[in-house]
């Protein structure tokens, strides 16, 4: 199996900058919000068995999902998002591992918001935390996604909390600076990891 690092972060934290970064520095990046696009996709038994349970309306036309309709309900309704997770995190994890299997960089990212709480972690062999202020996330996600405050909190508050999400890292790369300080931490990260997933390649 690869070396796989997973990067993780609160939303708005930058963790896209710094996958995006490694990608282009040639590393393959599974997204986990991609593979949860893919299982959700006309004709897939999940995005089937969501239409049944939420009902028809939660399709466009096209019959593809309403992710800003099922968003709502599911940041509203603590029981509807159990529900979808116990549907969609199996076969999210399932495309997880796929890619995953598929890469051929000298080691692989695995990008998501998620990692630590849908237990993404246990595909990971090094756990890397993107962080800023609580503060920061509610300034970046308001002028990025031009959300409410609120929505943007609701969303924090269904994610770990920051404290705990640190506490389980093996690094932390703050982005609280300028796009420029961030790569350049990516680029020492990127470093690292090299090293490491020789090492790695070594014991196996």
């Amino acid at each position: 199996m690869n070396f796989v690092v997973g990067i993780t972060g609160g939303i708005g934290s930058g963790k896209s900058a710094v996958t995006a970064h490694l990608e282009n520095l040639g590393i393959d990046v599974v997204d986990a919000d991609l593979a949860a696009r893919v299982v959700v996709e006309p004709g897939q038994p999940a995005l089937e068995a969501i239409a049944e349970h939420f009902g028809a309306h939660i399709l466009q036309h096209d019959g593809h999902l309403d992710r800003a309709a099922l968003r709502k309900i599911v940041f509203e309704d603590p029981q509807a998002r159990t529900w979808l997770e116990s549907v969609t995190h199996p076969a999210i994890r399932q495309e997880i591992e796929s890619q995953l299997q598929s890469a051929t960089s000298p080691y692989v990212v695995l990008s998501s918001p998620l990692l630590l709480e849908a237990k993404q972690h246990s595909f990971v062999n090094h756990v890397v935390v993107v962080d800023v202020t609580e503060e920061l996330q509610v300034a970046r996600t308001t002028v990025r996604d031009s959300n409410s405050v609120e929505l943007v909190q609701k969303i924090m508050a269904a994610q770990l909390p920051r404290t705990e999400r640190i506490s389980r890292a093996d690094e932390v790369i703050d982005n609280s600076g300028t796009l420029t300080d961030l790569e350049a931490q990516a680029d020492a990260l990127h470093r690292r990891m090299l090293e490491r997933a020789t090492k790695h390649a070594g014991r196996s």
